[in-house]
């Protein structure tokens, strides 16, 4: 019986089951020897059965295992929860104003930053922490803040999802590159990432607060679409991918600086990051690009009419696409591609920016202050 399980099998190490046995001394050093990693569980389990050994859940690994890893979105969860019943009870309202809730996000995600960066320079290991928390609460109220300019579009007797000018395209930038990071942050070891992505959004947040209309108005026609939507979604889910892509190139430049060095995981690591961070992106952005194709046919009858916003946007795409090629085929790493996420968010930003002040178009994000 042993022989024929030894034969089925081939490695148990990479098996994330909480389940411990108590003899399978035999089984365990020839999982340690075997080069494969595959896990066959059947095998395992049946083995278990007949020796009639007693398979118990860790209950307690599971336990510390989740709150290390829910720790910073809890304590998150609870500030904006206060922030928000400060609000409430201060308008006597339920649905506080939503621009005042994304003009707070902007000073929190800048505060998170900000304390970031104290936690890089000063060594402060709890500053980490700290400027963990705090971005989990701007994230969580900048979500909530969405939920409840579209409850309030509604209201208004409007009733869209708050994804159709300037101003509600820049909060929902905002909050894509916050929730990429920290979700991405919850199997990190070192935060220091978090100082350039959260003054990166707290600027972009701060360009809706003082510089955009955060007025809710009617749709216009062209706008009335749900691939208005899909095409949004999909391209800031992209572009909060880019961002966080660049961010960390930012820090590979960087990493031979000695003092940066020793806060940073390995350059193999950072270069694996940011290229699955590029193509997370890339996929996303030519969602986007398609989708908004689609839009476009509904709206002005023609899928592709090469409006600067739609050239920019495939610029874009070809940087990207050009980077992903030239890893592939050329074997590209390190500086090269670090540059070129740098090349391919200034990109994004004058596709999104540039485009729309200073070239005009069929594409509107409405109006300034």
């Amino acid at each position: 019986m042993m022989g024929g399980i030894l034969s089925e099998a081939k490695d148990l190490r990479g098996s994330s089951l909480p389940f411990l046995a108590t003899s399978k001394g035999e089984i365990l050093r020839f999982a340690q020897n075997w080069r494969e990693k595959r896990i066959f569980r059947t095998a395992y389990e049946r083995f278990l059965l007949n020796k009639k050994i007693k398979v118990k859940f860790d209950f307690k690994a599971f336990k510390g295992g989740f709150m290390k890893l829910a720790k910073e979105p809890t304590l998150g969860l609870i500030l904006s929860g206060i922030l928000y019943l400060f609000l409430a009870f201060k308008e006597r309202t339920l649905l506080p104003d939503n621009s005042l809730i994304f003009s707070l996000v902007t000073f929190i995600y800048l505060f998170a930053g900000l304390i970031y960066l104290i936690h890089w320079i000063f060594k402060w290991e709890k500053g980490g922490f700290f400027g963990s928390v705090i971005a989990w609460a701007g994230f969580i109220a900048n979500f909530y803040a969405f939920i409840i300019r579209w409850i309030q579009t509604h209201q208004t007797g409007f009733g869209y999802v708050p994804l159709s000018n300037l101003y509600e395209s820049l909060v929902f930038f905002g909050l894509c590159v916050a929730g990429f990071y920290l979700f991405w942050e919850l199997r990190l070891q070192r935060r220091i990432f978090g100082s350039l992505v959260f003054i990166l959004n707290s600027l972009i947040m701060a360009f809706a607060t003082f510089v955009a209309d955060s007025t809710i108005k009617p749709l216009i026609p062209a706008l009335k679409s749900n691939w208005l939507i899909a095409h949004v979604t999909t391209c800031f889910l992209g572009y909060g991918a880019f961002a966080v892509a660049f961010a960390v190139a930012i820090f590979y430049l960087l990493s031979n600086n000695q003092t940066l060095k020793q806060y940073l995981p390995e350059k193999a690591v950072l270069e694996s990051f940011i290229y699955r961070t590029m193509l997370f992106g890339f996929f996303w952005l030519s969602l986007g690009i398609i989708t908004g194709a689609i839009w476009a046919d509904q709206a002005w009858g023609s899928y592709w009419s090469w409006d600067p916003k739609e050239t920019w946007s495939f610029i874009t795409w070809l940087i990207y696409a050009g980077g992903i090629h030239a890893k592939i085929i050329r074997g590209w790493s390190g500086k090269k591609i670090a540059w070129l996420n740098v090349i391919g968010f200034i990109s994004v930003l004058f596709t999104y920016f540039g485009v729309n002040f200073l070239l005009s178009g069929l594409h509107s994000y409405g109006g300034l202050n």
